[in-house]
């Protein structure tokens, strides 16, 4: 089922993100935690691509297997900046043939030594590309409440976003922000520019200390006071810290429904006890 009639069939959704293995050891593993992820009967969930397309063909298993065998829908990833034409339409027909539906389509991470050695630049390119070779895919694209850390303007952050939009992107999903006001303010000045398509929250539970310092590397993303106070609180005590995290992400999530954001998407890191307690916590409000 694509993503955007899952959004219109649903005044509340939830979904949750895995990431495959990097070597084929680690397959299993992984395989059982999605699937038990996907027995929490979410709206969809995501398969994540891997730095420079590195988990290709593990993202394309672990995706046809959720919707296989678990019955779920499945939104797979694909990035382009490492990659050629020739490999974007391979892994396209690679998903088609896996009866795979949706495809989140990324730019990537720029190599380290910065050369362009590929054919694409923008995941707008990429975005178009899947378009012009099936029609028939939903695709969904990225977006940044606080800025992309690349971009130094808000307004070309905006512009570039909605290139996305107009090469054919469906819905959009959010880097992870712990601040929901951030998201607020940038739906208002996306809705301003001409950008109407869904915007799907990413929230990532903090669960633990070390990671703090990880997600703001990768996202920039404010750290509330609020937040702070609570790994300060609870960070060196994993029992305490895993708990309180999947509480603040849960109230985050709350917030969002309780303001209209009803369609919710969370980096559940491959851990289903951090997907099933936030679903516990919200199994009332998403079954109403």
């Amino acid at each position: 089922m694509k993503i955007s009639d899952i959004l219109k069939a649903h005044e509340v959704t939830v979904s949750f993100e895995v990431f495959p293995p990097k070597t084929d050891d680690k397959y299993a593993a992984v395989e059982e935690a999605a699937r038990k992820i996907a027995a929490l009967r979410p709206s969809f969930m995501s398969v994540t691509y891997g730095a420079g397309g590195g988990t290709s063909k593990n993202t394309a298993a672990i995706a046809a297997d959720i919707q296989s065998s678990c019955g779920v829908p499945v939104l797979a990833h694909l990035t382009c900046v490492s990659s050629t034409k020739e490999h974007v339409a391979s892994m396209i027909r690679v998903y088609r043939e896996n009866g795979l539906e949706n495809i989140m389509a990324l730019r990537g991470d720029i190599p380290k030594d910065g050369r362009k050695i590929f054919d694409y630049d923008h995941a707008s390119q990429l975005i178009y590309d899947i378009k012009s070779i099936d029609k028939n895919f939903c695709i969904g694209g990225a977006c940044y409440p606080e800025g992309h850390v690349e971009c130094e303007r808000p307004s070309d952050d905006i512009r570039h976003l909605k290139e996305k939009v107009d090469a054919g992107c469906d819905f959009l999903t959010t880097q992870m922000f712990f601040d929901n006001n951030t998201l607020y303010n940038f739906l208002y000045r996306i809705r301003e520019a001409g950008i109407n398509v869904p915007v799907l929250p990413g929230i990532m539970p903090i669960t633990n200390k070390s990671q703090v310092a990880r997600s703001v590397a990768l996202s920039g993303a404010t750290i509330p006071q609020r937040f702070r106070m609570m790994v300060d609180r609870f960070g060196d005590n994993p029992a305490t810290m895993k708990q309180a995290g999947i509480i603040y992400a849960s109230e985050q999530i709350i917030d969002l429904i309780s303001n209209g954001v009803s369609h919710i998407h969370v980096y559940s890191m491959n851990k289903p006890e951090i997907a099933a307690g936030i679903m516990q916590n919200l199994s009332d409000i998403i079954g109403g």
